[in-house]
């Protein structure tokens, strides 16, 4: 097949499909518009985020038989047009599962433990032991919000912190184990000390923690998010903070991920967030590892020769 890969990947997609048989076309810095020119004989598509998979792409593609997504995330691609096309959906979230899973484990441990803050204060010769005294995970209740790969990576990193997890996700059921307890929505609430969101971007999770979502848990909590930015906005983390309901955030994903995108008011709201000590960030790289920059290919690969190979 010829595939064109629209997005920057890592350069060991070209030799796995090549092995394949297949004729591959590496144009990282395509525009939309020429993605729209050259679709007409394009039968497999390689991408991340560059570009919506919508309608006016998809009927361009008329002979395309797959879109690979070099990631976990779907929230760009029309996915009903493109399952009535009768186009094939690959996506690599075992690929980059366990980048994820290590980096909020290592988000956690840092805000428990003032990382950055101490970092900071020693290297200007501030020597405050008492100001950075840390939080244990042992003893604590780990919520987990969306139980596909991530979760579960995640869970599976969390086991000897002696940790309680429970775990909730609407459309998978009977996963509970030795380790991991399966709980309703409120249950979750009622009781997690932590709470990390693994859920994809979709029109309901979009905005879903409003402040009335986050006083209706029965206590103070500490917020993670590997995500989606777009779950919870600056003014509602902003909100929580204020009031307690929020114990800190360790946020590698952003309501807006472009600065020069942001409103007045998310500016505004972004640079209260940025100057507290109980908030840490990451610029989007939770599954950004060198490895896994490479395993999403192999992720991907297999799944295309799995599926058009008879």
């Amino acid at each position: 097949m010829k595939i064109l890969i629209i997005d920057e990947m890592h350069q060991s997609i070209i030799p796995l499909l090549e092995a394949e048989g297949h004729q591959v076309v590496y144009s990282p810095e395509i525009t939309r518009e020429q993605i729209l020119a050259q679709l007409g004989d394009v039968e497999g598509l390689l991408i991340r985020s560059k570009t919506p998979m919508d309608r006016e792409l998809l009927d361009k593609a008329t002979q395309l038989k797959f879109i690979g997504r070099a990631g976990a995330g779907l929230d760009k691609i029309d996915l009903a047009y493109l399952e009535g096309k009768g186009i094939k959906l690959f996506h690599a979230a075992k690929g980059n599962r366990d980048a994820v899973a290590e980096h909020a484990v290592g988000m956690l441990l840092s805000l428990f433990n003032h990382l950055k803050k101490g970092d900071q204060e020693v290297r200007k010769g501030i020597w405050d032991r008492e100001g950075n005294r840390g939080d244990e995970l042992a003893g604590k209740k780990i919520g987990i919000m969306g139980y596909g790969h991530m979760g579960a990576a995640f869970a599976q990193r969390l086991q000897g912190f002696e940790v309680e997890i429970l775990a909730y996700d609407k459309f998978k059921k009977d996963f509970e184990d030795d380790f991991v307890k399966e709980v309703f929505w409120q249950k979750l609430k009622a009781e997690v000390d932590v709470l990390s969101v693994h859920v994809p971007l979709t029109d309901e999770t979009r905005g879903f923690f409003t402040l009335n979502e986050l006083q209706s848990f029965a206590k103070p909590f500490w917020f993670l998010n590997t995500a989606r930015g777009e779950v919870i906005s600056f003014q509602t983390l902003n909100q929580g903070l204020d009031q307690g309901i929020l114990k800190g955030a360790m946020l590698d994903v952003l309501e807006v991920e472009k600065f020069n995108k942001f409103s007045a008011e998310q500016k505004e709201e972004f640079d209260k967030l940025a100057v507290r000590e109980n908030v840490i960030f990451s610029p989007h790289v939770a599954g950004w590892t060198l490895e896994s920059y490479e395993k999403i290919n192999k992720v991907l690969v297999r799944q295309i020769k799995k599926h058009f190979t008879r």
